[in-house]
């Protein structure tokens, strides 16, 4: 018996399903039931379920209790095989795909669902164009043949694999939430912000703070306005490009700290204040709808909510229920370990096979015992510094690890010329872009301001141009790398945790929550390292690489670090 079958939604709840042969096509007749859950749970054997679309399919059957160990994810997939032949940006659909195929007019995808909070579905939302079962294995046959055609077709197969996964991982954690506590929660903003005032103005404290603000400047002025500030100080005499923390600090005036104290209240007022909290909050749990891949180097993101950047004072609502811990977990310098094991250095791979800190062993052997300069020196080779000191560092890492430094430096001269580069597993760059696309697609551009996680604003760079492009590509290797890497950690540790009660219920880049009860605290901390190394050899093959953790068991998520 196939242990691979395909799975259609059928109309008023049914299904339609069939046993696949080792080529994608029907390895027997179609079958058709009433009930599309039963149908699944009926069938344990089943190693793994092709279907169209994960996010469409399996919340439904989550719902019903029935959890799937395994799928191929077509909508996916197709998403990843255009980035990878060079197409970025056509549509992705089964339509689409099959439109393709057939030589027809390819129809637009639909457009996202709204990320409205704790909306659930509508009528009125675009719905997909149905595809039936028969011409969605058109579709998946193909598919296999492409993979086949790909430059690391066995690469690319894993890649397609761990992204299916992450988008059951990510359904699994829409369903679980993140435990969060309301009443710590307001309880942490009247501390912070005060009292609220009727019809939705700003709170108390940032009240006062904007008095202390137009006190010193001895007129009205809007701290939340940068434009006002910035025309403010100028009458003052004093010249600002911006309102960034780091170029107020540097000033000497008394709406300075004022200023400083209302941004920083300000950013949680409106991303984590009240209104957030009645929208995002449901049940004890905040589920703001993860997006496996959804930026172009495989980083996920969410729907809503700013699940990925929660500040530290915030988290002290993200509480375990009671007799439960949360298993709190943070990959330790995971993309220079990534660069290590990609680009083969043999004395960078030395210096990421330890499990202690990585910067302290490099900083020992190539940097007079530094640490800061030899964290500033290999984190400014990915990213791209490559200027002023920047370049004496990539000098001082090149004599030592000239096989990593000449990876990245590969990846970038591949972006300044308009080629694509790849991740490990074969994730592909989108083409060169215009300034709006660049924007789009995540490509860093100068003189404009982009949020960090942390809600301070960083400098970012500017243009479409090559060298904006190569420093992009030059990144784009090593981060994406480790978002595959990242995939498979999830994969495992999804399966080393399936007879716990355990539930994943919070992920970003390179941190892992898991929620469990505390007698299996100790278990899940061991499953998400031995994972992690797991990931490793499964993404990289046998290297001295290591993938530890830094783990931490709390009741309350702020108390993790």
């Amino acid at each position: 018996m196939s242990d691979r079958w395909a799975l259609a939604a059928a109309e008023g709840g049914g299904a339609q399903l069939v046993p696949l042969g080792p080529d994608g096509l029907p390895a027997g007749p179609v079958l058709t039931e009433p009930d599309l859950a039963e149908a699944v749970r009926s069938r344990p054997e089943v190693g793994r379920w092709v279907w169209r679309s994960t996010a469409d399919i399996y919340p439904g059957l989550l719902s019903a209790g029935v959890r799937v160990e395994r799928c191929y994810d077509i909508e996916d997939a197709e998403l990843l095989l255009l980035g990878h032949e060079g197409r970025l940006g056509e549509p992705h659909s089964a339509a689409a795909a099959l439109a393709r195929l057939r030589k027809g007019p390819v129809p637009p995808d639909p457009p996202p669902r709204a990320a409205e909070p704790g909306s659930q579905s509508s009528l009125f939302e675009p719905q997909p164009v149905p595809v039936p079962l028969e011409s969605l294995l058109e579709v998946y046959a193909d598919q296999l043949r492409r993979h086949d055609a790909a430059e690391h077709p066995g690469r690319m197969r894993l890649l397609t694999a761990a992204e299916s996964a992450g988008m059951l991982v990510a359904a699994e954690m829409n369903l679980a939430g993140l435990p969060w506590r309301a009443d710590v929660h307001r309880g942490v903003l009247h501390e912070l912000l005060g009292e609220r005032y009727a019809g939705g103005g700003e709170p108390r404290r940032l009240a006062e703070l904007a008095d202390e603000v137009s006190a010193a400047f001895g007129r009205r002025v809007r701290p939340d306005l940068p434009a006002d500030v910035i025309k403010a100080f100028a009458r003052a005499g004093i010249r600002l490009r911006s309102t960034r923390r780091w170029e107020l600090e540097e000033i000497d005036h008394p709406a300075v700290k004022p200023l400083i104290q209302y941004k920083k209240l300000y950013r949680i007022w409106v991303a984590h204040g009240w209104s957030w909290l009645q929208d995002w909050v449901r049940d004890g749990r905040f589920r703001p709808g993860y997006l496996p891949g959804g930026s172009v180097s495989g980083r996920w993101t969410t729907n809503g909510g700013g699940a990925l950047q929660i500040p530290k004072v915030i988290r002290r609502a993200v509480v375990a229920d009671e007799g439960w811990r949360l298993v709190v977990a943070d990959a330790d310098q995971m993309e220079p370990r990534v660069l290590a094991a990609i680009s083969r250095d043999p004395g960078l791979m030395d210096v990421a096979g330890h499990d202690g800190d990585l910067y302290s062993v490099l900083s020992d052997r190539a940097f007079s015992g530094d640490r800061d300069h030899a964290k500033v020196a290999l984190l400014g080779a990915i990213y791209g510094q490559t200027s002023g000191d920047g370049l004496k560092n990539l000098a001082a890492l090149r004599r030592r690890f000239p096989l990593a430094v000449a990876y990245v430096d590969d990846a970038a001269r591949a972006g300044e010329e308009g080629r694509l580069v790849r991740t490990w597993l074969g994730r592909t760059s989108p083409r060169a872009a215009g300034a709006a696309e660049a924007d789009e697609a995540g490509i860093p551009q100068e003189t404009t301001e982009q949020p960090s996680q942390e809600g301070e604003f960083t400098p970012g760079y500017a243009s479409s141009n090559a060298r904006a492009r190569g420093r992009f590509t030059r990144n784009f290797v090593v981060q994406g790398s480790a978002a595959d890497w990242a995939l498979l950690l999830l994969a495992a540790l999804r399966q080393a945790t399936a007879g716990m009660r355990a539930e994943l219920v919070f992920f970003q880049h390179d941190e892992v929550i898991v929620h469990c009860p505390a007698e299996e605290a100790e278990a899940v901390a061991k499953a998400i390292r031995e994972s992690g190394e797991l990931a490793g050899r499964i993404a990289f093959g046998q290297t001295p690489v290591r993938f530890p953790f830094s783990t931490a068991v709390v009741e309350c998520y702020a108390d993790a670090k």
